[in-house]
């Protein structure tokens, strides 16, 4: 279903394309961002919201060396994997990706996504057997995000349009719960009424940036954070009253005085004006007490499942040593702990490893220890005891795995190594990067954690080989 990588170059004598030129084409693709891909001259075009099989009236709208753009004009033949977008914003504000075509087509893409990229960047024969889709497809976010600005002089909630800091501002959005909705709105009706500019990126002028809302599936806990450049001095008691009128689920509210001058929403300082500022919930059983600023899964029941296989793929016995690298607040570490003799997490960044050492103490899990190390440490502290795991789980970021965790891998010469990924591209490299070092993909799975979206998590099997 991918479209096969086609060469740059093209005869000078073809017939160029060039922008506003109109053709009538067939999309027999997707790329990794599910826009449609048509072939002419040689050369790939990418549609946005077209689907293979699909006849479409198209107009080039961009044409550089390396890709060509197009708008779909006219819709000749439709694929019966089309759906109608029931959002308005869609194609507008750069959430979703898919909400032009039925889950299973959906399904389908995400499946062959991670699949491609297995075959054509890891070189594998080993593909993805099945991908796990999500009972809920709306709603399913336990978290939410969204950006303020000015618009017609009055406070905005929204996301940004696609690769820009434009605004595109919303009334409601089909992912998000309706709580944190009514947050954003209440937040700024506040702002409008008391004549509160939201804060102007490119002046440093204005005071609120963010407003973050999360919300516990297993308990009725709920905590709004406003992201600010300051406080909001005498008018602060009416805001909490404000937001918890509006919301009475609120257990609690925070404030997060941001100052920088960067895109990271999140920084600074918190300040608790009212309640918790945490919310309690559940993961595989096992409780959590979770700060704005720490990580949690978006879509809890997914994550259940993506762990499952992860916990399957381990094959963890009552003798077994198990080490989960990149460890973050323990969450995996400690559904290894149910089965493994004893666990090591391992995590670079302090404020995560002390938030782990907490998860497990409240759980009462005593067969897990957490120590504060990138892979390469871990290693050299495992070797210094002469322990060596049975089982190695990786969770990395979207960019992968460097060499230097790769090899201290394989130094320890785990049985298995159990590759966690949010990237497929990154995955399928880093197994092609194990294979000479004597390690094979033996099994892989997707799970779809982002229903509407083009991103998909993918858990793989290596296994060390026998020589």
């Amino acid at each position: 279903m991918f479209a096969k990588p086609v060469s740059l170059w093209y005869d000078k004598n073809m017939d160029m394309l060039e922008k506003n030129q109109i053709h009538t084409v067939t999309i027999d693709g997707y790329t990794s961002e599910a826009l449609g891909v048509c072939h002419l001259n040689g050369r790939a075009i990418f549609v946005p919201r077209a689907l293979p099989g699909e006849r479409w009236e198209i107009r080039i709208v961009k044409v550089s060396p390396s890709v060509i753009y197009a708008r779909g004009e006219t819709l000749l033949t439709v694929s019966p994997s089309r759906a109608e977008s029931d959002c308005p914003y869609y194609g507008r504000c750069g959430g979703c990706d898919t909400r032009h075509m039925h889950y299973e087509e959906e399904l389908r893409f995400k499946l062959d996504r991670v699949n491609s990229a297995l075959s054509r960047i890891g070189k594998q024969a080993t593909l993805a057997e099945d991908i796990l889709g999500s009972e809920e497809t709306a709603r399913y976010r336990n978290k939410g995000i969204f950006a303020i600005a000015e618009e017609n002089g009055k406070a905005v909630f929204g996301f940004y349009r696609e690769r820009s800091h434009a605004l595109i501002a919303m009334s409601d959005c089909l992912i998000q719960k309706t709580l944190c909705i009514r947050v954003a709105s209440a937040v700024t009706d506040f702002m409008n009424e008391n004549l509160i500019q939201a804060y102007d990126e490119k002046s440093g002028r204005g005071l609120v940036r963010h407003v973050f809302c999360r919300e516990s599936l297993h308990r009725e806990d709920a905590v709004a954070c406003i992201v600010a450049a300051g406080g909001f001095g005498s008018l602060t008691e009416n805001l909490v009253a404000f937001l918890r009128a509006r919301c009475p689920e609120l257990t609690g509210i925070v404030l997060n005085v941001n100052k920088s001058s960067g895109n990271t929403v999140l920084s600074g300082t918190f300040y608790t004006l009212w309640g918790r500022d945490y919310i309690r919930d559940t993961l595989c059983g096992l409780s959590f007490s979770i700060a704005p600023q720490a990580f949690f899964q978006i879509n809890p029941p997914q994550a259940e499942k993506l762990y499952q296989k992860a916990l399957d793929y381990a094959q963890l016995g009552p003798h077994s040593l198990a080490l989960d690298l990149y460890c973050g607040a323990g969450t995996i570490s400690l559904c290894l702990a149910r089965q493994a003799d004893h666990v090591i997490g391992a995590e670079i960044v302090p404020e995560a490893i002390e938030n782990a050492k907490a998860n497990a103490a409240q759980n009462g899990v005593a067969n897990v220890e957490f120590i504060c190390a990138d892979a390469g440490k871990a290693a050299e502290e495992l070797a210094t005891r002469g322990l060596r795991p049975d089982v190695i789980v990786v969770d990395p970021p979207r960019k992968g795995m460097d060499d230097t965790a790769i090899t201290a891998i394989v130094r320890m010469r785990p049985e298995r190594v159990v590759y966690v990924s949010c990237n497929p591209a990154t995955l399928a490299r880093d197994i092609l990067r194990f294979q000479p070092l004597g390690y094979s993909l033996r099994h892989a799975t997707a799970v779809d954690m982002f229903p509407k979206t083009c991103h998909t998590e993918c858990v793989a099997l290596l296994v060390r080989d026998k020589f």
